[in-house]
């Protein structure tokens, strides 16, 4: 099959005018002008007219759970207030439910152009009941901070759920590790057994590990000042705060990483950690202090970092260290987050927030937060993420004008996809 459009964003290069995109079962075999691939391919030809043709989207972090609380939860005062809210939505909710709700968040995301989603769930053991229809990492999104005395059973059950899982045939030769991982859910939820337990897991299976980290100025009050809304919440709900009123959240993060590498009795304890830090993915990193960068800086730790710009600005957080972060080499992308805190599942939408936030940064660097960059975070930059020929043939098409700027183009588009392609 060829597949023409007006410009083929290859993200692997200048766009190609008239281009086209050879497609062989679920592969890439051929990328160019549509003259010269019409030239040495007799295959049936698809014509998309004024569209351009890019990789399909990736959504690198996203709670499909919560599509059912669209427009469920106002802004609230606090974080803390923001949590009880969700836990009183979500105790309103069925196994049924959530499952339903994850269904409706498939059909969303792709409708706004996702063909590959990092998507954290709580409800593991359900996974075998869901056909997704993109390209799906799961994550089990692990909790214990009232039982924090079940840390290894979480992880197992959790291990074993999404271990045996039959993965979507989209999936079915996917390399670079397994297509799920492990979620801790944050350093105020989830104890430092539970971290080091899914560090182990990961080590063993080759697997990807995820968590929110230093997301709200209320969670960087509760670790260094031991105060403020959110750890008066958890404190009065029986978790053990022993751990506040010393560093910041990103600190005590690295120390876990630090700890993990000497359990395993590593000799070179700070190189480990720094391979380490590239199986994490890391969602929020909003709260930051000149001591942290001073932290990443000596560590050499490199991680994937995740932004979601339209739930940042509903939770009116501290400005994104963006330029920071980049600075220091941090592969950086965007992510949707949860209806619970957002208006829709569009990238597209979250790529337009992204540049009004930071309007110096190149539509195509920003296009590449959504391509490119999660594509090496979920360690697919060899098979997803870009147009090439060996590549998944996972494609999405947008309008696009005669003499504009493509990917400026793209990330302005407002809509939803007319035109998809999965493998």
């Amino acid at each position: 099959m060829i597949i023409r459009a007006r410009t083929v964003v290859t993200m692997d290069g200048t766009p190609i005018e008239n281009g086209a995109v050879g497609v062989s079962g679920d592969r890439i075999v051929d990328v160019g002008k549509f003259d010269e691939i019409k030239a040495r391919d007799a295959s049936e030809i698809v014509d998309l007219g004024e569209q351009a043709l890019l990789p399909g989207l990736i959504n690198a972090h996203c709670h499909l759970d919560y599509t059912c609380l669209r427009a469920k939860i106002p802004p609230q005062n606090t974080f803390a207030d923001w949590i009880r809210a969700i836990n009183t939505e979500k105790a309103k909710l069925s196994a049924k439910d959530y499952v339903a709700s994850i269904n409706e968040g498939f059909v969303e995301v792709k409708r706004f152009g996702t063909t590959t989603i990092a998507n954290l769930t709580g409800l593991p053991e359900f996974v075998q009941q869901i056909r997704a229809p993109i390209r799906t990492w799961w994550f089990a999104e692990l909790i214990d901070v009232r039982t924090p005395e079940r840390a290894s059973e979480l992880v197992d059950l959790a291990t074993e759920s999404l271990g045996s899982a039959r993965p979507e045939p989209v999936l079915s030769e996917v390399k670079g590790g397994a297509p799920w991982g492990l979620a801790p859910h944050a350093l105020f939820t989830a104890s430092k057994d539970l971290f080091r337990r899914c560090e182990e897991v990961a080590r063993r299976k080759n697997i990807l590990l995820t968590t929110h980290l230093a997301e709200s100025r209320e969670e960087m009050e509760m670790f260094r000042e031991a105060s403020g809304p959110l750890y008066e919440f958890l404190r009065e709900i029986g978790r053990d705060v022993s751990d506040c009123g010393d560093q910041t959240p990103l600190g005590h993060f690295l120390g876990i990483l630090r700890d993990s590498s000497t359990s395993l009795g590593s000799a070179r304890n700070d190189k480990k950690a720094s391979t380490d830090g590239h199986k994490w993915i890391i969602a929020h990193l909003n709260e930051l202090a000149d001591r942290d960068f001073e932290l990443l800086e000596k560590s050499n730790i490199k991680l994937h970092i995740v932004h979601s710009p339209r739930s940042h600005d509903y939770f009116r957080h501290s400005r994104f260290s963006f330029e920071r972060l980049r600075g220091l080499g941090f592969n950086v992308c965007l992510g949707t987050d949860s209806l619970a805190s957002n208006e829709s599942l569009s990238l597209f939408a979250e790529m337009r927030a992204f540049q009004k936030e930071f309007p110096s940064v190149s539509p195509e660097e920003i296009l590449q937060m959504t391509t490119k960059n999660p594509a090496r975070a979920l360690r697919q930059e060899n098979a997803l993420g870009r147009i090439h020929p060996g590549f998944r043939a996972d494609l999405i098409a947008v309008p696009s004008s005669q003499g504009g700027d493509p990917f400026g183009e793209v990330v302005a588009f407002d809509g939803e996809i007319d035109w998809i392609m999965v493998g």
